[in-house]
């Protein structure tokens, strides 16, 4: 009996398969543009110029990417967390004993299918809502300055948030945890922290993964805030040392 070698291709191929398998994933990602369409265009047509004038007008049009990070935070969580929790991840480090592999496979493969997911919603979200925003002062085009830099930047903060939620999963297998912790990291902890009167503090929130994401989403960043690439730059340290503190963890631990 021939026994295949374990290359990257394959490891990435199985982990490619194995993601498409879940019904979960197919859950998750078909609520990413069910969520941000719906609430884009339920905003879109009540609004009125003046309502939110100091806002982000992709912020504005894509307010449904809070409901996007917890989404993409869940399918990356389930995608390390529920193989430990199911017991199949003995199965895979037996079949890919140096163990890494696998878990840049299921790095990759999340980042990409959630970039381009929430890419393709945000570029069918952004000119559906413009057709309720015409004539009012939320009125832009994709052409305008700093718009599709959002728009990309947006799908791009929102992978690197799957990404990290996998790390965490990796780290603390289970799936609840998992989510108790990114809910709490993403999207509390920095609000009960800027009620803290220290500047420092406030500085720090600022390079927190979900205020990276807003960040990201704005087309003309307001006064005060951290540029898009410092935004950038502070997500993707997040997650890489997420990462790294579950391959360490992965390695060092049995499965």
């Amino acid at each position: 009996m021939t026994t295949l070698a374990v290359t990257p291709a394959r490891v990435l191929h199985a982990e490619w398969h194995k993601l498409w398998t879940l019904r979960s994933t197919w859950l998750n990602l078909a609520l990413i543009p069910l969520l941000t369409i719906g609430t884009g265009i339920a905003i879109g047509s009540a609004y009125e110029s003046g309502d939110a004038a100091e806002m982000d007008t992709v912020l504005l049009t894509l307010l449904g990417m809070q409901f996007s990070q917890i989404t993409v935070g869940v399918l990356g969580i389930l995608s390390t967390a529920e193989e430990h929790s199911t017991g199949l991840a003995r199965s895979t480090m037996a079949a890919v004993p140096t163990r890494l592999p696998v878990l840049w496979s299921k790095a990759a493969i999340l980042g990409a299918v959630s970039f381009l997911t929430v890419l393709a919603t945000n570029l069918i979200t952004f000119p559906l809502v413009q057709t309720f925003l015409t004539g009012t002062d939320q009125e832009a085009s994709l052409g305008d300055p700093g718009i599709l830099r959002a728009l990309v930047g947006n799908a791009a903060g929102l992978a690197l948030v799957a990404v990290l939620a996998a790390g965490i999963g990796s780290l603390l297998r289970s799936v609840p945890t998992g989510i108790g912790v990114l809910i709490g990291v993403v999207m509390i902890l920095p609000e009960v922290l800027r009620m803290l009167p220290y500047d420092i503090v406030d500085d720090a929130v600022r390079h927190f993964p979900g205020k990276a994401v807003e960040v990201l989403t704005h087309a003309d960043p307001a006064p005060g805030m951290t540029t898009p690439g410092t935004a950038l730059l502070a997500l993707a340290l997040w997650t890489a040392t997420t990462l790294t503190a579950a391959a360490v963890f992965l390695k060092r631990r049995d499965v």
